[in-house]
């Protein structure tokens, strides 16, 4: 079994046999820091296309085609183009019809870079997509607009439906993309536990969703007190720097299991983050849990007959 992953210093690579190996670099070196994330380039969601190749969303670039043997590349989508008159700052996580013709993805803001993530964070900004990419016409679509912090994305089981968590809202909206209410959107969960990041299948037929950070209840939630003062927000980010802001987001972390139709089935915790922080995404595969995270620099992996 092999492994993909995005690494914050541009890398795309292949975990095989306890091997690390980098398949491609979407942008230009130097690396490793906030102010050449956007030259480097920042791959966040990846799937395997029903051909065998990797569809990656770079943060700063666009939509890729990636051949994992060769690491060529190729853009499909160009975040430089704008959609409707508004460009995409910040291209986050992506969906595959099984036939390979439909791309779903979420462009977090036309306003906000992903390095810049803890100001759209705290401005709740209101400028995200959810659009559609076409491979046989080349056509880009608005599927909806004026989300706030939409990000992970995920096609249901009978791809008659996407999921999109909008982080900031603590929320799941869902999309119709056939039958009878084709185009139409409601809510799917509500009021979460956590701020969603990436959604993706279990093999229950729900659908694993990472909290990128809880809502401690009771306790303290920075993002709850701060949604209704505007005016603090700004005074925060003039005083301190991302780093120092991160430090009052709790480590606790949490990954939930929904059902087909929203309901909560399981939770997983980490309350003091002492072994997986900041998690991002949960993929499942042959009873184990690998977890990544925005921040930590490892991948972990849980047995889920132990638990």
């Amino acid at each position: 079994d092999v492994l993909y992953a995005g690494t914050a210093d541009g890398q795309i690579v292949k975990i095989e046999d306890d091997k690390v190996h980098t398949i491609a670099r979407l942008g230009k070196p130097p690396c490793g820091n906030r102010e050449n994330e956007h030259t480097c380039g920042r791959p966040l969601g990846l799937r395997v296309g029903p051909n065998g190749t990797l569809i990656v969303a770079d943060a700063y670039q666009g939509i890729f085609e990636v051949n994992p043997i060769t690491g060529a590349a190729e853009m499909l989508v160009s975040s430089h183009i704008p959609v409707q008159g508004k460009k995409m700052s910040f291209v986050n996580d992506l969906s595959v019809t099984s036939d390979g013709r439909k791309i779903y993805f979420t462009d977090s803001s036309s306003k906000w870079q992903r390095r810049d993530y803890p100001y759209l964070v705290m401005e709740a900004t209101d400028d995200g997509r959810l659009l559609e990419y076409d491979i046989v016409t080349k056509e880009v679509k608005v599927l909806m607009d004026g989300l706030r912090f939409p990000n992970g994305v995920q096609l249901s089981p009978a791809e008659d439906f996407l999921l999109v968590a909008e982080t900031t809202m603590a929320r799941i909206r869902r999309y119709y993309v056939s039958g009878l209410t084709k185009g139409g959107a409601d809510m799917f969960v509500e009021n979460m536990p956590g701020f969603p990041d990436n959604i993706r299948l279990s093999s229950s037929g729900g659908y694993w969703v990472a909290m990128s950070a809880v809502r401690l209840n009771p306790g303290f939630s920075m993002m709850d007190f701060l949604s209704d003062k505007p005016w603090i927000k700004k005074i925060v980010f003039k005083l301190f720097s991302h780093d120092t802001v991160m430090k009052f987001v709790p480590r606790y972390s949490l990954v939930v299991e929904l059902g087909e139709k929203g309901s909560y089935k399981r939770s997983f915790h980490d309350p003091n983050g002492e072994v997986a922080t900041y998690i991002s995404e949960v993929h499942e595969h042959n009873g184990y849990l690998y977890m990544g995270s925005f921040r930590s620099p490892f991948i972990c992996k849980l047995n889920l007959r132990d638990v």
